[in-house]
């Protein structure tokens, strides 16, 4: 592992860096170790600086931790990923308050042609246990990495249904990769590392506090493409998941439940407040999603017959040999306004060249 490594660890270890901070911090110097050899006076610059920030960069406590850090991802085969990286998941980069660092242990691919989060109580009923498997086991056709974040009940149940079907499965877990929490969960965690993995994004030796879960729930909102809730009431973790990933415009899909029910009611109420899609199997989620569809057939039919304007030259440009791209990043790659890149966009969409994705993401068909 490099000393580039090391830099990125101890930049999350700076008191009051922040994600917002830590990524200017490297867009402005260039990388994770050019932060901390960059002079102060430049640094002070950058809207969000503090004195206390800066003299950290100096702190011979916070090397040693990064490498007491790395000593332990090398020795227990963990990839340190930045928000950089290529295996850094690609749906999650994209949101603001993505971690800087992500530490994973596993095989499974992060950028996944389709993810999907499984959430839900950790009370789950025999009724929400038959319906997360069945919901698991249909989706097994189409090749789906599972997202989940390892708990008691409805968590579990989507992993191991995973497994059962043979879907890869990745838990992001709320404390570090020392331990499992909760630790009856530690044979399937095991399980799971054969096809899928373990993430986080604290250190070693952090505890499983009540107030990381709201942190490792972002992470699972902000790598699917989709997020399904089969059980949950109406205050809890599930409902805190469904919130972000309305927030970064992902789907969201909910099981009704019977009226009265304690673990349908935030299921019904996601549905009747519409901040979810209801759902009753896996074709619902197929279908919603627009994955039965073979669209690359109609988009090729449509290209041979079909010129493009300057301005959808200009954008398609942005594609190049890329399938999928973020709306910042065309805003980013054209001279366009925002409203005439909505406007193009729609009419590449009418005529099948593109397809919308959750998260203001675009492919090219």
């Amino acid at each position: 592992m490099t000393d580039q490594k090391l830099y990125e660890i101890a930049l999350t270890l700076i008191p009051g860096i922040g994600y917002v901070n830590g990524k200017k911090l490297v867009a402005y110097c260039g990388g994770a170790e050019a932060v901390f050899c960059e002079k102060k006076d430049a640094l002070s610059k950058i809207s969000g600086m503090t004195e206390s920030i800066m003299q950290s960069l100096d702190s011979k406590e916070i090397m040693l931790r990064a490498e007491k850090e790395m000593k332990f991802v090398e020795e227990n085969g963990i990839k340190v990923l930045f928000y950089l990286d290529h295996e850094y998941p690609k749906r999650l980069q994209h949101c603001h308050d993505s971690p800087l660092v992500l530490y994973y242990k596993g095989n499974a691919d992060l950028n996944a042609e389709k993810v999907v989060g499984v959430v839900g109580t950790r009370n789950i009923t025999d009724y929400g246990r038959v319906v997360t498997e069945q919901i698991v086991e249909d989706l097994s056709a189409s090749n789906i990495l599972i997202i989940s974040g390892l708990a008691y009940g409805v968590d579990a149940a989507s992993h191991m249904a995973a497994l059962k079907y043979d879907l890869a499965t990745v838990g992001v877990i709320g404390n570090g990769m020392h331990t499992i929490y909760p630790a009856e969960n530690k044979n399937l965690a095991t399980k799971m590392l054969e096809k899928g993995g373990i993430l986080t994004e604290f250190m070693s030796g952090t505890k499983p506090d009540k107030g990381n879960f709201p942190q490792r729930n972002r992470i699972v909102a902000g790598m699917v493409d989709c997020l399904v809730v089969v059980e949950s009431a109406l205050k809890g973790g599930a409902m805190i998941t469904a919130e972000l990933a309305n927030s970064y415009d992902r789907e969201v899909f909910a099981v009704p439940g019977k009226i009265g029910d304690l673990y349908s009611e935030g299921c019904n109420h996601l549905i009747r407040t519409n901040k979810a899609t209801l759902i009753t199997n896996a074709a619902d989620i197929r279908y919603f999603m627009r994955w039965d569809i073979d669209t690359k057939v109609v988009a090729k039919q449509m290209r041979l017959f079909r010129d493009f304007s300057d301005e959808e030259k200009i954008i398609m440009d942005v594609f190049e040999d890329k399938n999928i791209v973020h709306l910042d990043d065309i805003i980013v790659g054209t001279d366009l306004t925002p409203s005439k890149i909505a406007s193009v966009l729609l009419s590449l969409e009418f005529d099948g060249v593109l397809t919308a994705l959750p998260g203001k993401r675009y492919q090219k068909l």
